[in-house]
């Protein structure tokens, strides 16, 4: 298997390469671009329990370097390319209101407003292109990057695409994190109808995530204001993990186009063990999948219908 962003001590991608290496995987791809001495430190670990893992450095962003890895992954995958692809780089953003104007500061002549708001215009959207390239176009050429060559060898693949729950019920502040992840949802089906007959090969599917303890939601872990209206707490990426290989689990046509969102409740048991919600420890709760369906409908407008440009 191959995941990209992997390497970030914390993050779902180490959990994911954890899992997969200590679970039987026969070879472990761990990506990172900036995350290096993460990713060494967790690629010697799976190689000391036994696990064929290497490192990848490569910007997902950067054709040139992606296209540059391909040759080695292959190679030490031993000559077969990756029979799962989990597609999870993606970065957040730091929050800004998304189409307000900056509050006014007193005594602030016009010159500096004036500056003060263009700065503040083009720092906010660098940091929602940069969210958006790595999400959308590092998952638009990781699918291109692996989806051929078990083509070609008549070997099967399966792409997963992590996104957000964010991306069916957006949150404040963060456009470019939501907008990107609404916008992988759409990448099995239209990998689907591309690959046409060949498609039967290729299998993908979507996971929409809550809150998860990582690097990237650490400055939320404590505002409940951010999280507290999807869950009773914030998830921890083993839990992360474990939940996903029960899904993972299932056949593969009951994955397949699917979109799965990882939902995390409080602890249906009264008579759950463990620690409640005001002890030291975690509060008891229960996580569980639902498919999610979006509902696509069409609607003739009677003004057009009635009279339609004709040419």
């Amino acid at each position: 298997m191959f995941i990209t962003g992997a390497g970030k001590d914390g993050g779902i991608g180490q959990a994911f390469a954890l899992a997969a290496g200590l679970n039987g995987a026969a070879s472990v791809g761990v990506h990172f671009h900036r995350s290096y001495q993460d990713g060494f430190d967790l690629v010697a670990a799976l190689q000391d329990a036994g696990v064929n893992a290497f490192p990848v450095q490569a910007d997902v962003t950067n054709l040139r370097d992606l296209w540059a890895s391909r040759g080695y992954v292959i190679e030490q995958m031993g000559g077969k390319p990756p029979s799962l692809v989990i597609c999870n780089s993606g970065l957040t953003e730091g929050g800004y209101q998304f189409g307000r104007a900056l509050k006014e500061q007193a005594d602030e002549p016009l010159a500096v407003r004036r500056a003060r708001v263009r700065q503040r215009f083009i720092d906010n959207l660098e940091e929602s292109r940069l969210v958006l390239d790595t999400k959308i176009d590092g998952f638009l050429a990781s699918t291109h990057l692996w989806a051929g060559e078990p083509v070609y060898h008549n070997e099967p693949v399966q792409f997963v695409y992590v996104s957000s729950r964010q991306a069916i019920d957006p949150g404040p502040s963060v456009p470019g994190y939501a907008l990107s992840n609404w916008a992988v949802l759409a990448l099995p089906k239209v990998l689907e109808i591309n690959l046409g007959r060949s498609a039967e090969q290729v299998s993908a599917f979507s996971v929409l995530f809550p809150f998860i303890r990582t690097g990237m939601t650490d400055e939320y872990a404590d505002n409940e204001r951010v999280w507290g209206r999807w869950q009773p707490r914030m998830l921890e990426p083993h839990e992360c993990a474990e939940a996903f290989a029960h899904l993972i689990a299932r056949p593969i046509d009951e994955l397949r186009n699917g979109m799965f969102e990882l939902m995390v409740d409080p602890r249906s048991d009264q008579q759950a063990g463990g620690t409640d919600a005001s002890s030291e420890g975690p509060a008891p709760i229960d996580v569980t999948w639902k498919r999610v369906e979006i509902d696509v409908q069409e609607h003739p407008l009677d003004w057009s219908a009635n009279r339609p440009l004709r040419f």
